[in-house]
């Protein structure tokens, strides 16, 4: 594991060779690396950087769960679906919760952006790392998304 400072706090990257296989909160300061996912993680907080191209492999999870993130891996950047929407998109509209549940289990945020779901009506709830990250993160996308939108 290598560890990547950004504006949320240190985020512990796991790989496999090239391939990215865990994003983790609060992780201690270390060592960083030269690795492609650490260049991209530096370029998305810088602005640079709007669609994760590094492989990664969501290990783990149910097959609800497995879905969620393929759903969640779908949205844009700078753009927010709900929880009850991947809910409906996967054939269970009352599955809301569960859908938060799996967010919450997302093995590799900020790449599958888990932080892109909100509740209804755009309600701010839930997200394994705080919701004051989840506020940061939606906030840069969306001065980004402005900012390229407008010139």
């Amino acid at each position: 594991m290598f560890v990547v400072d950004s504006p949320i706090g240190p985020l512990g990257v796991s790989v496999s060779g090239d391939t990215v296989v865990g994003v983790h909160f609060g992780s201690r300061p270390g060592a960083s690396a030269a690795h492609p996912a650490a260049q991209q993680l530096e370029a998305y907080f810088a602005g640079e950087l709007t669609d994760f191209t590094v492989p990664f492999e969501m290990r783990g999870g149910t097959e609800f769960e497995r879905a969620v993130w393929g759903e969640i891996a779908k949205i844009p950047y700078g753009e927010m679906i709900t929880y009850g929407a991947i809910a409906t998109a996967l054939g269970d509209p009352g599955a809301a919760r569960a859908v938060g549940t799996a967010c919450n289990h997302n093995p590799i945020p900020v790449i599958v952006p888990c932080h892109r779901v909100v509740g209804a009506g755009g309600k701010m709830v839930g997200f394994g790392g705080g919701l004051d990250r989840k506020r940061k993160l939606l906030e840069l996308e969306a001065r980004i998304a402005l900012a390229r939108a407008w010139g």
